[in-house]
Formats: C-alpha cells, structure tokens, sequence
C-alpha cells in the first residue's frame, strides 16, 4: 500500500491504521509526482491519495496510477464532500472517496472493499450524495427513473456500478458483449447517464452500492 498526503502526521495516522489492521506500506509520498513516481516503481496494490498535494493534485495521480498494467484500487482522502470533487475522482478512476474527517473509521474498510474490487464511499459522502439527488428531482419536478429498468438492466446497472468492465458483465451474466454494451446504453439513457462516474454515483444515490 502506498500513502500520499504532504502532511507528516497524517502518514503516521495512516500508517498506524494500516498496520494495525495487519496491512503492510510500502511507501510514502509528500507530494503528487512523489506518489506518481512510486506508485510506477513499487506497483502497490492500493493507493492511498490526499485529493490536494503540491506538485500534482490526487486527482492527477490517480488518471497516471490507472494507466499501470495492472493498475492500482485507488482511494481518495478530501475534505469536500460535494458532487463535484467526487466526480472528478471517479472520472480519474478512484474507487473509494473518504472524507478526511471520518478516515480513521472508514479508511480500513475502504481498503478491504477496494481489495477486493468494490467501490466505496464515506456514508457522510453518500448521505451529502443522496439528499442532494433528492433535492434536485423536487426542484426540477422530476422523478427517478430506476422503475423504467428491465431486471436485466438493473443487473446490468449493479454490475457496472460495482467496477466491472462490459466484458465482465457479459461473463458474469452469460450474454454476449454486444448484447451487454446494448443493455448499458438503454440503461444509461433510460437514467439519464453519460459515463462510468455518474453510474457509480447513481447506484451509490439508490443504495446499491456502499
């Protein structure tokens, strides 16, 4: 596990929170290209990124660490909670967004959910997540739209939320990729979805992920 924030102390909570866990790091970083350069030479299976570091932003590292073949379960530490900051972690490939204010008791199942291939997020963050969707529907008079899903493409939604890729939806459900990319787009505009980030966030909003 590799640990990146510029401040000292919160390495060593990090770390402390770690290993007592039973979990081992394997490097630290001050900085964004610090954190870059070891997350390409140690090939950590998980990253832990502060959202602002000097240098290179979390964000920034993370688009480069999800480029390594194989490429590593990223979780982000922010103290924003907004949409906005979430999304652009997604977009960069995080799999896990933690408030900074709740790590110490969020940060080790977030590592064991990302180890094991699953998406996770602070419930703070998924409540802000959630009353803000709920607050946006009523503003514009509109309503979710989940009932007009196919059980298949619920399945589909799940699957996709949970990090999988079309081709490993199409395994898991025993369809052929074209059929699956199909079920995807219906779904996606069905939902009013445009990419892989607002599936997660979406799933998150109706509880199908955690």
């Amino acid at each position: 596990m590799l640990l990146a924030d510029d401040h000292s102390i919160v390495r060593r909570g990090l770390r402390g929170l770690i290993e007592a866990a039973g979990l081992t790091v394997v490097g630290e970083a001050a900085d964004g290209l610090e954190a870059a350069r070891l997350a390409e030479e140690l090939r950590p299976d998980v990253v832990i990124l502060d959202i602002a570091m000097p240098k290179l932003s979390g964000i920034e590292v993370a688009a480069r660490a999800r480029k390594l073949d194989p490429p590593p379960g990223i979780i982000i530490l922010s103290v924003h909670g907004d949409e906005s900051y979430i999304m652009r972690a997604l977009a960069a490939g995080a799999n896990a967004y933690l408030l900074k204010s709740a790590t110490d008791e969020d940060l080790i199942p977030a590592v064991r959910a990302v180890m094991a291939g699953k998406p996770f997020f602070s419930p703070a963050v998924t409540g802000v997540l959630v009353e803000d969707y709920i607050r946006r529907l009523q503003h514009r008079g509109l309503t979710d739209s989940y009932h007009l899903l196919t059980d298949r493409e619920k399945e589909v939604l799940q699957l996709l939320a949970e990090g999988r890729s079309n081709k490993e939806v199409a395994n898991l459900l025993t369809l052929g990729l074209s059929t699956v990319e199909t079920h995807r787009a219906n779904m996606m505009q069905k939902l009013n979805l445009h990419n892989t980030a607002e599936i997660v966030l979406y799933a998150v909003r109706k509880g199908l992920i955690v």
